[in-house]
């Protein structure tokens, strides 16, 4: 396909850009992956390191969850678990890249029951900052790699703060520490969970955004929440 027709197909109109959707091979990789993860989940031990503001917050209000690109493999499975306790029945909205692996990633998600919003920082980021509100003020849970979908590796990037400020979500960071695993070469590393290991999952304090920032406010506040999240990085 050439760039003309490559980019008709994306756009329907001025700065409307339309996601890529899976194919068929990324519709049977997708359902794959989901069954992948299910499996492997079965075999873990899972162990659970929460702060008591984080648990006291999510009982009685929705956020912003932020966990690093390398650590996807399991970030649904963690959701649902850590949430069964805290605050059973709440519905989760994850922002996705609008690319083609995006679109592959989008259907596992849907199929873990997840709404995945379509967009990135350098894609149809303001589309996707519309939907995420719109899913806000529906009672949905967000989630966002912040380091994705191109890295650095543990940089967070400043759109986070811009989602918090718009919605009055707190920023919730997660992570989890795998005793056994995969990496990959990947710019992120990525982690792939091998069986019968046990997962140590972290979760931090919230961050509080207000809702009018200068550019060193948000600055700022982009740093508290890298820095929060790397303090829950075990590598």
């Amino acid at each position: 396909m050439n760039g003309a027709a490559s980019q008709k197909r994306s756009r329907t109109g001025p700065g409307v850009v339309v996601p890529h959707r899976a194919t068929w091979r990324g519709r049977l990789l997708a359902r794959l992956i989901y069954s992948a993860v299910r499996v492997v989940d079965w075999t873990l031990r899972y162990q659970l390191q929460d702060a008591e503001q984080a648990r006291r917050y999510l009982a009685n209000h929705p956020a912003i969850f932020v966990i690093w690109h390398n650590r996807l493999a399991l970030s649904l499975m963690v959701y649902r678990r850590y949430m069964r306790q805290v605050a059973p029945g709440r519905r989760l909205a994850a922002l996705v890249s609008a690319s083609r692996d995006g679109g592959m990633l989008a259907r596992v998600l849907e199929l873990f029951g997840v709404r995945p919003v379509r967009g990135s920082s350098s894609r149809r980021g303001a589309q996707a900052l519309l939907e995420m509100t719109s899913m806000a003020e529906q009672g949905f849970d967000l989630a966002v790699t912040p380091d994705g979908p191109r890295g650095p590796r543990y940089r967070l990037q400043p759109g986070v703060v811009g989602l918090a400020a718009a919605t009055g979500f707190a920023v919730v960071p997660v992570s989890y520490q795998l005793d056994w695993k995969l990496q990959t070469r990947s710019w992120d590393r990525f982690q792939i969970p091998a069986p019968f290991g046990r997962v140590r999952v972290f979760i931090g304090e919230p961050v509080f955004v207000p809702p009018e920032l200068d550019d060193a406010e948000r600055e700022r506040f982009r740093q508290e929440i890298e820095q929060r999240l790397r303090a829950i990085t075990h590598d």
